[in-house]
This record gives structure tokens, C-alpha cells and sequence, in this order.
């Protein structure tokens, strides 16, 4: 008499990859070249839109504090070109409290200072042959926030660079949204001040 078989075991294949196998994917050379592929067309695009819509950046002071956030995030979101937010926290310093606007607009410029950060983190390449991007990484790998806190602090055309280059160095996010908000708000309290003497009653 023939005995009876056990019957066959079925394995049923996993419904999603596994986190171990997703987790070497992230890692992997092109899972990075692709987030800093993305990271580089978000700014880029970021930087597309405020060109386009400049025009209508100004209207968005007339709504208070609120408007003067969403008027620094966008015009320091700008990758290397000119905005309107210097001259807009220089106006309401007239008319409303300068240490809440500045420090309104130093928070909505070190958010909007991102764009440079991720672009340093997708394309280093862009900017590492420039003179001053190889001084400001020789600063930076020394004092390391204090660049980013003096940059946000003194007038000048350089923060952009100093973004990428934390980017690049893959400075900590939340020291160098830190390190931005200090140096920005301080500029901002003095421009908003500076707008209270010449245009307050």
C-alpha cells in the first residue's frame, strides 16, 4: 500500500520588497544620483517660478506678517538673483514692529535659503571651480556654522554659494537653518529699524 504524500508546501511571494532590500536601494549609486538630480530641478524650479511671477511678489506684504514671510521665503528661495524682500522689510519697518519683522522675515529667507542648500547636496560640480566657493569651503570646514551665521548676518551676494557649499559638505540641516535664521534675522531687525527712522512718524 502506497502511503500518502505530505502535501506540498506553497510559498507565497512577499507582497512588497523587503525594508532591508529598499534600504540597499536607497543607498545605492543611482537611488543618489537621482535624489540629487531631483534636488538640483526643485531649485531650478523654484528659482523659474519667482522669475516669472515677480510681479506679484510685492502684493503679498499688504497681509501683514504673514504676507512678509511668504515674501522672504520666496525671494530668498532665488537661486543668485535679486528680490524684492530687502526693500519690502526696509518699508513695513516704517509702519509696523521691526524686531517682529525681522524676525518674521529671517525665519520665511532661511527656509526659502534652502534651494542653494539642496542644490549644493544635488550638484556640487556646479559651483566647485569658482574661486569663491573654494575659499568659503575652507572656512567652512573650519568654522562651519559661524560662515553660514556671518553670511546671513553682513550684505552680500555670497549666501547662495555659502548654502551649496553646507549642502555639499552635507552640513546638518537643522544647524544650518539655524545658523540662517540667526545671521538673517539680525540683518533684518537692523533693515527694519533703519526703515522705522526714515519712514516712521
Amino acid at each position: 500500500m502506497q502511503e500518502p504524500q505530505a502535501p506540498a508546501i506553497v510559498k507565497i511571494p512577499p507582497l512588497c520588497p523587503s525594508f532591508e532590500k529598499l534600504g540597499s536601494w536607497w543607498h545605492s549609486p543611482r537611488a543618489q544620483l537621482l535624489g540629487r538630480i531631483a534636488a538640483v530641478m526643485f531649485s531650478v524650479a523654484v528659482t523659474a517660478g519667482i522669475i516669472l511671477l515677480r510681479q506679484h511678489i510685492r502684493t503679498f506684504a499688504v497681509y501683514g506678517y504673514p504676507g512678509i514671510f511668504l515674501v522672504s521665503l520666496i525671494g530668498n528661495a532665488t537661486l543668485l538673483l535679486p528680490a524684492p524682500t530687502y526693500a519690502i522689510v526696509f518699508a513695513v519697518g516704517g509702519v509696523m514692529n521691526p524686531i517682529l519683522v525681522g524676525i518674521v522675515a529671517g525665519l520665511g529667507a532661511s527656509l526659502g535659503e534652502m534651494t542653494g542648500y539642496l542644490a549644493g547636496v544635488g550638484g556640487r560640480s556646479m559651483v566647485e571651480n569658482r574661486a569663491i566657493y573654494t575659499q568659503l569651503e575652507y572656512w567652512m570646514r573650519r568654522a562651519g556654522w559661524l560662515v553660514i551665521l556671518a553670511l546671513g548676518t553682513i550684505p552680500n551676494p555670497f549666501f547662495d554659494v555659502g548654502g551649496m557649499v553646507a549642502g555639499a559638505l552635507r552640513m546638518p540641516l537643522y544647524r544650518f537653518l539655524l545658523a540662517a535664521w540667526a545671521g538673517k534675522t539680525i540683518r533684518f531687525i537692523l533693515l527694519g529699524f533703519t526703515g522705522e527712522f526714515f519712514l516712521g512718524s
